[in-house]
C-alpha cells in the first residue's frame, strides 16, 4: 500500500551532508512506490513557538508563517523523516523550532504513524546522535499513534560531500526502501 511520506531536511547548509541523507531516504522511499515529498527548511520562515497554546483548540498555530504549511503537511503524512546536522551531540535548532512549532498537531487527528530520523556530523560514534533521537522520541512519544522506526547517522562528514565517503546514504536509501 502506497503511503505519503514527508522527508524535512531542516539544515540550512545547501547540498550539505543529512541533505544528502534526506535525498536518499527520499529515492528508496519512491522507489518501493510511495508518494515522497521533500520539504527543505532553506528559505523558509520559521519562527519561535509563543506558547499561548491558542493551537490546541484551533489545530492552527497563530503565527502564519513557513511553518504552517509545513506542519499542516506533516499532519497528513503517513511517515515522517526527519534529517538533521547534529550540532553539539543534537539536533539543529531549526529542527527543534519545527518540532515547537508542530504542537497544533497535538490535538488534531493527525496521520502519521512512522518518524524517521537522519544525521550527519563531523564526529563518528554511535553516542553522537542519541542525544537528538532522544529528543525526537520525546516528541513522538506526545503522538500514542506513532512511533520511532530508527535513525540513519553518517559520521565524519564535515565538508559538503564527505557524506559520500561512508555506506549512511546506502543505510537512508534502504531506510526509505523499507517503508
Amino acid at each position: 500500500m502506497s503511503k505519503r511520506v514527508i522527508v524535512l531536511s531542516t539544515s540550512l547548509r545547501k547540498h550539505g551532508n543529512s541533505d544528502a541523507l534526506a535525498d536518499a531516504f527520499a529515492k528508496g522511499a519512491k522507489e518501493a512506490g510511495h508518494q515522497v515529498e521533500k520539504i527543505s527548511l532553506i528559505g523558509k520562515k520559521i519562527g519561535f513557538c509563543q506558547g499561548c497554546l491558542a493551537c490546541l483548540n484551533t489545530q492552527r498555530c497563530v503565527i502564519h508563517d513557513d511553518a504552517d504549511a509545513i506542519v499542516q503537511a506533516m499532519k497528513e503524512a503517513d511517515v515522517l523523516a526527519f534529517a538533521t546536522p547534529i550540532y553539539y551531540y543534537e539536533m539543529c535548532g531549526q529542527m527543534k523550532t519545527l518540532l515547537d512549532r508542530a504542537n497544533p498537531l497535538f490535538s488534531s487527528d493527525y496521520a502519521f504513524r512512522e518518524v524517521y530520523l537522519l544525521t550527519a556530523a563531523a564526529e563518528d560514534g554511535q553516542h553522537v546522535w542519541q542525544r537528538a533521537a532522544s529528543g525526537l522520541e520525546g516528541w513522538v512519544a506526545c503522538f500514542p499513534k506513532a512511533r520511532f522506526c530508527g535513525a540513519v547517522f553518517g559520521g565524519n562528514a564535515t565538508e559538503v560531500g564527505s557524506i559520500q565517503k561512508s555506506d549512511a546514504l546506502q543505510r537512508a536509501y534502504t531506510a526509505g526502501r523499507s517503508i
